[in-house]
């Protein structure tokens, strides 16, 4: 569609293209979430090896999660 200057506003997409252009979007920003989750973490690692902090072990961590 175009506005009475001709420049496109919008489109139409059939709805099955719609919601699979949706979940695939929904699943790419799961990805995106989980790989900026694991960047962070990997970071923090380096950041606290640099500084001498202790980290938490997987074991408190996982006590401490049962808690």
């Amino acid at each position: 569609m175009v506005d009475e200057n001709g420049e496109k506003t919008s489109v139409l997409v059939p709805l099955k293209t719609w919601e699979k252009i949706n979940q695939d979007y929904h699943k790419l920003q799961n990805k995106l979430n989980v790989l900026t989750g694991i960047k962070d973490a990997l970071n923090e690692v380096r950041d606290a090896k640099k500084s001498g902090k202790k980290l938490q072990t997987l074991k408190d961590f996982l006590r401490e999660s049962h808690s």
